[in-house]
């Protein structure tokens, strides 16, 4: 069975949603395959600062997660070797682009979110693609259930293992050499946290805590194992006993947040990122057929922009994407032309944008989670500071606005 559709985006995690929410609120429809049965809710929160606030105003959808989620207000550092704080970074600072605002987001909230302000059945759930082929200025996508899709577009935000971003020649995302395990902690009451994100680094461990509202605490712990820590990456109850081993002299009200959680949180994921050359060299484009959000550019997790930047990708995806397809219809030729034109223009938009995150990650992750004296030394007398304040210089940023010209 063979079903026209202007638009395919194929995986509906944030940087999907975001692109069909964009397209929606200028009047174009597209179709959602996600493989799941379900919303992906994996990573339970996110980090979501100020340039992804600028994205989640311009979708129309700001204003409501912020009735959910506590502003923070500013970064606290902690050397784990020492149990000294090594910086404070309040987040009052104005940046090119107006206040900086960081809160911590219920990734299960935001995406039903995303979802809601959709048209009914854009998202089709149980649609695992298994095959893009070339029909003339067309795609066909296949999915496992044998149905065939022939779109005008496809779009890959199919998350890191992306079948999209291969069929585009981008080799499989590089592994970091660390592993990440994250999850809440949802209180009877009031957690008593104060509204700070709050890191602790030494011997090659990053953790840290923030609040998401008055009653929940979302944690997580990136780590670089042993040999034989990698063979027990599978095992929670292991992994949970590793990590308390292993991240030193944090505050008793953090450690507790890791002792209360529950294992289904200490699943290990492994790191990945692409090698900023091949965002440079490899085609974000290719005609009618472009990638975004993990699939663009997976992002180690250590300045907090996975989340952020997949919803910049989707605010101009969808004002591109617009921009050619909101022309009167002509030719098939020239439809596919005047695509073609919208993604490259795209993708030169994000390129650098893509470049400056996956290095700037990669380096801050290296930095934090190194085990040499001398790294150690510099990172908790020099750097602390300077890597926070990256942290914001990251997230000052604007992706503009859904208006077309």
């Amino acid at each position: 069975m063979e079903i026209v559709e202007e638009i395919v985006i194929v995986g509906g995690g944030v940087a999907g949603l975001a692109t069909s929410l964009g397209l929606h609120r200028l009047g174009i429809r597209s179709l959602v395959l996600e493989s799941s049965d379900d919303l992906r809710i994996a990573g339970y929160a996110l980090t979501v600062f100020t340039n992804a606030w600028k994205a989640l105003d311009a979708l129309g959808i700001g204003d409501f997660l912020r009735q959910h989620h506590t502003r923070i207000q500013g970064n606290l550092t902690t050397s784990t070797i020492s149990g000294l704080q090594t910086s404070e970074l309040p987040f009052k600072a104005k940046g090119k682009h107006g206040d900086h605002e960081v809160r911590c987001v219920r990734r299960k909230l935001l995406l039903e979110t995303l979802v809601k302000e959709l048209p009914n059945g854009t998202v089709r759930f149980s649609s695992k693609v298994v095959c893009i082929e070339e029909s003339g200025f067309f795609k066909l996508v296949h999915l496992a259930d044998g149905t065939i899709l022939k779109t005008k577009v496809l779009v890959g935000c199919d998350g890191v293992n992306s079948l999209v971003a291969k069929w585009l020649g981008f080799k499989k995302a590089a592994f970091a050499g660390r592993f990440a395990i994250r999850g809440c902690v949802d209180f009877k009451g009031s957690h008593r946290f104060e509204p700070k994100f709050m890191q602790f680094f030494g011997k090659g461990i990053r953790s840290g805590a923030i609040p998401v509202d008055d009653s929940t605490v979302y944690w997580f712990v990136t780590w670089t194992p042993s040999s034989k820590e990698e063979e027990q990456e599978q095992d929670p109850a292991k992994i949970k006993q590793i990590v308390l081993s292993r991240i030193g002299k944090v505050p008793d009200q953090a450690r507790a947040l890791l002792e209360n959680a529950e294992l289904d949180g200490f699943m290990s994921l492994p790191l990945r990122y692409r090698h900023p050359w091949e965002l440079l060299w490899g085609n974000i484009s290719k005609g009618n057929v472009c990638v975004a959000g993990d699939a663009l550019h997976p992002l180690v997790p250590d300045i907090g922009q996975g989340g952020c930047s997949a919803l910049e990708d989707g605010v101009v995806l969808a004002r591109c994407l617009a921009e050619a397809l909101l022309k009167e219809p002509t030719e098939e030729k020239d439809d596919y032309k005047r695509i073609e034109m919208g993604l490259k223009k795209y993708a030169k938009e994000r390129v650098w944008r893509s470049i400056e995150l996956t290095s700037v990650s990669y380096m801050t992750g290296f930095i934090q989670e190194s085990r040499g004296k001398m790294m150690n030394f510099l990172r908790d007398k020099a750097l602390a500071g300077f890597l926070a304040a990256f942290m914001l210089k990251m997230a000052d940023f604007d992706c503009g606005k859904l208006n077309i010209s």
